[in-house]
């Protein structure tokens, strides 16, 4: 019977990928494009980024519900669209500024350097309204004219988890990490206010599955966020308190945004969110908690802020051994780290604009309220920063000429090491685009909160040449693809020697069909890792190879979808090549003038370890960025319903459960599930007013 429900669900997924290609006369709905770009991200970052990835999906989303009026557009709101490189920029408040307002959003096709793809991309970002004066900023306006979001979350596994099962008190005695302290759920409430994009405060307050909410342990949510955020007042830029964001340069010296990475969209290389913003997400760790402002005089800006802020570490008298990044606090040991030391920062940046050039100056210091940072000596930890305060400084700058843009950051930290990045970029009128970057950090060099283009999670101890070009040569196709070669001088964990890597990537993407795109991506990575082997431990190469297809379909005015075969290859010195496929299908329902909408995915994938793991890229929730990856032989199905009870209000419900056909237990330690099914259910309440 199982092999005949696996055979008839992969029919059934075959079946509709071929029926993708009977076509209709409708354009692709392009809602979920933006949404698949994120998941390319997160693929690509191989978990490595993947809080700074569900950030970057929060600020979209809100985008998305918040769309910016293209006659009243400014550069600062467009660079807030990765998508849309600098010369893109420029042609849409060129065209804007030499034909006049839009009278519809399809003038964007007139637009130079603006191919469909990138259209796609922005839609759900932009609308074409009237130009009305700007209201006064008042108390009677306030009222008036404010939005309010309300937005409650729930999510709960449906399965018993090891975790949440009942010990005796001699085994809690002895192994009290064993259970968790609170209930098996997530819930979080999020309010937000906004007034015309100039005037943002808010609220959140979360608890993740396993932390106690209402019993002897705890009471309330585990954790509270809240901000308030002014911008254009005057001379003040922008100003934040409570909890924000900061980004400068390209982030060696500081950036609370998702690290650049390689992907088949060219503007992604470059970090362009300078300033503060606000912080509303549930990420519990990459935020500043103070105030912060900046000040404009004419073509300078001048930036600065202070934070103190309380986080999650191991310490021992008073020394930090490590510190904690998840921000879940379910167990015992997890309670003893929780707040245990107080991070204060300080720092600032002057920058100077005109029209062809940028140049930014940013420094910053940071102390531990009294402790020194000493983790455990390593041979690849040898060059982590140690002691009680660090001080980065750098030097920015950007140019600007034609076709062509020269940008770049150059950085020095306490202990005199260096870090720079540069790259060059140029579009050319046919529809090429091509970027150079070349970045080294110092194996000495230390930004605690550095966060730039690299291969690692750190800028340290990295040097590499990136090279990647974009071009739509001939109607309807559009070719991408870059090259990434590095090496790392010192030695890093898992890697007892000096390495090095590369990395490639080529996409095809062809829409001549109206209502149907596909995309073709195959990508190659080597780098290299410990190898045991009968006598030694030696530093041999590993490679991954990854191949997808996808057909995006809307067969009427109602349904689209989404068809995808993936497969992947890990192949590892001495040990035999791991394997890895997935098949799958996203539908979506939706009716303009009906109440609900559904989103179905179906899922098979079968890989032979968690080296060729398989991403799953189905619906999510509004700021509920979930993309979980799967290993071994199993399906996985979910559903979103949505549900509008007037245009203010909406519940949405999601199901999802992965039957495995190779295991009798899901998970391990705590959050191990006896069995091979796993069935989560969450819901969504938004209020609008």
């Amino acid at each position: 019977m199982k092999l005949a429900q696996k055979r008839m669900l992969i029919t059934w997924l075959i079946t509709v990928l071929i029926n993708c290609h009977n076509a209709y006369s409708q354009e692709i709905n392009p809602d979920d494009k933006w949404i698949e770009y994120i998941e390319e991200l997160l693929e690509d970052s191989e978990d490595e980024n993947s809080e700074s990835i569900e950030s970057l999906y929060n600020d979209l989303s809100y985008l998305a519900e918040n769309p910016l009026n293209l006659n009243l557009v400014t550069a600062e709101e467009l660079k807030k669209l990765p998508f849309l490189s600098d010369i893109q920029i420029l042609n849409i408040l060129d065209y804007l500024k030499k034909q006049g307002e839009f009278v519809s959003i399809y003038e964007l096709k007139n637009i130079r350097f603006l191919d469909m793809q990138t259209i796609e991309l922005i839609l759900p970002f932009v609308y074409v309204g009237e130009v009305d004066k700007a209201r006064a900023f008042n108390f009677k306006n306030l009222l008036k004219y404010g939005k309010n979001e309300f937005l409650l979350r729930y999510d709960r596994c449906l399965n018993q988890k090891k975790g949440y099962e009942d010990y005796p008190d001699s085994i809690l005695q002895k192994y009290p990490n064993r259970k968790y302290a609170g209930e098996p759920f997530y819930s979080s409430v999020r309010y937000s206010y906004s007034f015309d994009n100039r005037l943002q405060m808010g609220f959140v307050a979360e608890k993740d599955a396993g932390e106690a909410f209402w019993n002897k342990q705890h009471k309330g949510f585990d954790h509270y966020s809240g901000h308030l955020f002014l911008k254009d007042a005057g001379k003040i830029r922008s100003l934040a308190v409570g909890d924000f964001k900061v980004s400068f340069g390209q982030g060696l010296v500081i950036s609370n945004d998702f690290s650049p990475s390689r992907s088949s969209m060219l503007s992604q290389a470059e970090r362009r969110n300078n300033g503060f913003r606000r912080h509303y997400s549930t990420n519990e760790n990459d935020f500043f908690r103070g105030a912060a402002s900046t000040i404009s005089l004419k073509s300078v800006d001048i930036s600065a802020f202070y934070s103190s802020r309380n986080a999650d570490a191991t310490t021992e008298g008073q020394t930090i051994s490590s510190f904690k990044t998840d921000g879940l606090h379910r167990t015992k040991s997890d309670l003893e780290k929780k707040h245990a030391v107080t991070i204060q920062t300080a720092g600032g940046n002057i920058r100077y604009i005109s029209p062809r050039l940028l140049v930014g100056i940013t420094a910053l210091t940071c102390s531990f309220g009294g402790y020194s940072v000493d983790p455990d000596p390593k041979p690849y930890n040898k060059f982590y920063f140690r002691g009680k305060r660090n001080t980065n400084a750098s030097l920015d700058y950007k140019w600007q000429h034609g076709r062509t843009t020269l940008y770049g950051e150059t950085a020095v930290s306490q202990n005199g090491a260096a870090a720079t990045l540069n790259a060059l970029q140029w579009s050319a009128s046919s529809g090429i685009r091509a970027l150079i970057l070349y970045r080294y950090y110092d194996r000495r060099y230390q930004a605690l909160y550095g966060n730039a283009f690299s291969q690692s999670s750190t800028v340290q101890n990295e040097e590499g040449l990136y090279v990647s070009i974009q071009c739509a040569p001939i109607p309807y196709w559009r070719f991408s693809g870059y090259a990434d070669f590095f090496r790392f001088p010192w030695i890093k964990y898992g890697i007892d020697a000096p390495s090095t890597g590369q990395e490639y990537m080529l996409q095809a993407d062809f829409s001549r069909i109206k209502n149907t795109t596909v995309s073709a991506r195959y990508r190659f990575r080597q780098r290299e890792k410990n190898v045991t082997g009968e006598h030694e431990v030696s530093v041999r190469p590993e490679g991954r190879h990854r191949l997808r297809l996808q057909i995006t379909h809307k067969s009427s005015d109602l349904m689209t979808l989404r068809t995808t075969i993936e497969g992947n290859v890990y192949d590892e010195y001495i040990s035999s090549a791991e394997r890895g496929w997935v098949v799958s299908q996203n539908a979506g329902w939706k009716k303009p003038d009906s109440p609900v909408q559904i989103d179905v995915y179906a899922a098979y994938f079968n890989t032979t370890g968690y080296e060729s793991r398989i991403y799953s890229n189905e619906k999510n929730m509004l700021y509920s960025f979930s993309m979980p990856f799967f290993y071994g032989e199993g399906i996985r199905l979910s559903t979103v319903l949505r549900y509008n009870f007037n245009p203010r209000l909406y519940l949405s419900v999601k199901a999802a459960w992965t039957h495995y056909y190779d295991r009798n237990t899901i998970g391990t330690d705590t959050e191990e599930i006896a069995g091979h099914d796993k069935t989560d259910l969450s819901a969504q309440l938004r209020w609008k007013f």
